[in-house]
């Protein structure tokens, strides 16, 4: 790789300066409290020359979602990585509980990417934030494509097609997992929706007066999960 030139770094910097910004403003008071008048207010910048780096607002948020969700990725696989492959059941628990301290630790991430929709947020198929959500998709997909051989047959008997689902979704795990049915990316969304509910119920202060201990409940949950899948786990 060539070396970047001293504007290219100057431009980088300034870039990861923004969005440092943005995100301790997201963290502050939720989506709306991102302005590019004020991030270059505090950076000593005109807003004319923040919009040099970034167009819009939007296109800023849209910037901090794809690298939210290419952050929990990067985690989710480090994690999952260090098991072996020859431990699915293992796998799905590290990546589930990874998942959680991630959005424990990082609630206003968590709300940029899976909370309520913004609005104008469908963006084209090709953009950084769809390939980036993508990429959340195949690592639950990889999951399921590692035990499918150890799932029953009971559990990978989904009456499903692949017409039941989007076709941004379907070429990629066509592509990336050519030998599995469709049933298989639906005990993936299985999978994710086991994964998300108690973390939501638990970012969004819905557990605070059910439960003292929200992580043994999830891990709890994820065990069962497990299981459900026909993979246990000692």
């Amino acid at each position: 790789m060539q070396p970047q030139s001293r504007r290219d770094r100057l431009r980088t910097e300034t870039v990861r300066d923004i969005k440092a910004i943005a995100l301790r403003h997201l963290a502050r008071g939720g989506v709306n409290a991102i302005s590019l008048r004020g991030i270059a207010r505090e950076m000593g910048m005109t807003a004319g020359a923040l919009y040099s780096y970034f167009d819009t607002r939007d296109d800023l948020i849209s910037a901090l979602i794809a690298d939210t969700y290419n952050e929990l990725a990067d985690a989710q696989e480090a994690a999952r990585d260090k098991v072996p492959s020859s431990d699915p059941a293992g796998r799905v628990l590290v990546v589930a509980e990874t998942f959680r301290k991630w959005a424990v630790n990082n609630p206003s991430g968590f709300r940029l990417i899976y909370g309520d929709p913004l609005p104008g947020s469908d963006l084209p198929e090709d953009s950084a934030v769809a390939e980036a959500e993508r990429r959340s998709c195949m690592t639950l997909l990889g999951l399921v494509a590692g035990a499918w051989s150890a799932i029953p047959e009971a559990v990978q008997e989904v009456e499903v097609d692949w017409s039941d689902f989007h076709e941004s979704l379907v070429g990629p795990s066509c592509a990336a997992f050519p030998h599995l049915p469709a049933s298989a990316l639906a005990v993936s969304l299985r999978l994710w929706g086991r994964m998300y509910g108690l973390v939501a119920l638990e970012v969004f202060g819905h557990l605070k007066q059910q439960t003292h201990d929200p992580e043994k409940l999830y891990r709890s949950e994820m065990l069962d999960l497990i299981r459900s899948l026909g993979l246990g786990h000692s």
